[in-house]
């Protein structure tokens, strides 16, 4: 029954994002990019929700209190990344636009890479790696000054449930050059949606958003200590039985 029911969500989704992306095409030659990006997280919310439906994951969330409350806070969001739940899932939790950072290949895929590539977000070229951050910081300037978050997952790829990837500085250097806070977030996806799995399973996702950390002062490697420190203990809260002796 699981594996019917991934496969039957799998098929909706791919059968959804081309009308989307469709509109998405058409519509954002005449339409702001904060409206182009809330056409987008509504086939977002529309994943989310046949996920819910179909699959019977369910997602909670704890730490509410430790966002910004001011609409022209700036954050930059780090998350951890088991699962390509999490990637759908955040712009529709989040009461901010969001911008994502990531490679510029990803604009290529049919449909969904072409609706990404007319929504204002970091695209980077990463056979540039002199240039991708200052391209990073200059966006991520403008995006953050507009009243937009910045999020960024990073241990750069996914990873299995338990296990623990290497944290990259990309986005406590970016916090630290444009003086905006980082917001840590744990979220156990893997619990329902293993990394590359086709089979999910139901359950509850958990998105612990963790306290703002100030960056001001900070050296890039010293504060992404700090936030990993505290996004793998709030993993091993989230899901002790993952993280067995010789494990994360």
């Amino acid at each position: 029954m699981a594996t019917l029911r991934s496969v039957i969500h799998l098929l909706f989704m791919a059968v959804t994002v081309v009308p989307w992306a469709l509109a998405v095409l058409v519509a954002a030659p005449f339409m702001s990019s904060t409206r182009i990006y809330w056409l987008c997280v509504g086939w977002l919310k529309l994943a989310v929700r046949s996920g819910q439906w179909m699959l019977g994951i369910q997602n909670t969330v704890v730490g509410w209190e430790n966002l910004p409350l001011g609409q022209s806070d700036p954050a930059i969001v780090l998350v951890k990344h088991q699962s390509t739940w999490e990637t759908f899932c955040m712009p529709v939790l989040m009461p901010r636009p969001l911008a994502y950072v990531f490679k510029k290949e990803l604009l290529y895929v049919p449909f969904f890479g072409w609706a990404m590539a007319k929504m204002d977000m970091i695209h980077i070229d990463r056979s540039q790696r002199s240039q991708a951050f200052g391209k990073v910081v200059t966006q991520g300037q403008r995006l953050l000054d507009q009243g937009t978050w910045v999020i960024m997952f990073p241990e750069g790829t996914r990873v299995n449930r338990g296990e623990q990837g290497v944290y990259k500085t990309g986005g406590t250097r970016l916090a630290i050059a444009t003086g905006a806070p980082v917001i840590p977030v744990a979220v156990n996806s893997a619990v329902c949606w293993p990394r590359k799995a086709l089979i999910k399973r139901p359950g509850v996702v958990t998105f612990s958003i963790g306290p703002a950390i100030a960056s001001q002062g900070r050296q890039p490697e010293e504060l992404m200590r700090e936030v990993e420190s505290w996004i793998e203990a709030e993993m091993r809260r989230l899901d002790p039985q993952a993280y067995t002796q010789g494990k994360g």
